[in-house]
């Protein structure tokens, strides 16, 4: 049987010629990216939280969980989406609308749902505005356009599938739930001081 240093190993009675069978994995120089959203409160709109990098999407899921819901960051809902496949706008700026860069007019097609991210601000993140149906991503933006007014200048726009989006629903609501206090982790909260105090008296 094979030993280990591991305790947890040695229960698996491992025999000695035991050989692990090697998985078949698809050659890949890096990871894929991910964009991640939280929503902080129920009824808030989903805020762009920053990227993560995993091989699919429920990884990044996962690795968005441990990254942006984490150490009193509170998180009511979760999304990611692959970053190729979000429509990214140009950028404008000295209060430039970038909705008034594009040109065409809205076919009414109702095929496709689309999720419409505004940048309202240079240095701040993206939020989810709502959603549009349309026939493809150009024609998602100009539905936008006609959706949604805007009393400030909008300087980016992301457009992204609904179905492309992987996002927590009401079933998972457990999985945000944390100790609020984890006194374990305090130092002073296992009085070592008083125990040492002690010991040298009993001593003497």
């Amino acid at each position: 049987m094979l030993k280990s240093l591991d305790p947890r190993v040695n229960r698996l009675a491992i025999p000695d010629d035991f050989e692990a069978p090697m998985a078949a994995k698809e050659q890949l120089d890096q990871f894929e990216t991910y964009q991640s959203f939280t929503q902080t409160k129920e009824g808030k709109p989903f805020e762009h939280a920053g990227t993560v990098h995993a091989p699919n999407e429920e990884m990044a899921f996962l690795f968005a969980k441990e990254q942006f819901s984490r150490r009193g960051t509170f998180c009511y809902a979760l999304c990611v989406v692959k970053t190729e496949l979000i429509l990214v706008s140009e950028f404008t700026d000295n209060g430039q609308d970038v909705y008034d860069t594009f040109k065409g007019n809205y076919s009414g097609d109702t095929s496709q749902s689309f999720e419409v991210f505004h940048l309202l601000k240079r240095g701040k993140n993206h939020k989810h505005i709502g959603t549009v149906e349309a026939k493809n991503f150009e024609d998602a933006l100009l539905a936008s356009k006609e959706t949604y007014p805007r009393d400030k200048p909008v300087f980016n726009v992301w457009i992204a599938k609904s179905e492309d989006i992987l996002m927590s629903d009401e079933e998972d609501a457990d999985i945000w739930n944390t100790l609020k206090e984890k006194k374990y982790r305090d130092a002073m909260d296992y009085k070592a001081a008083d125990r040492i105090k002690a010991f040298k008296a009993e001593q003497g």
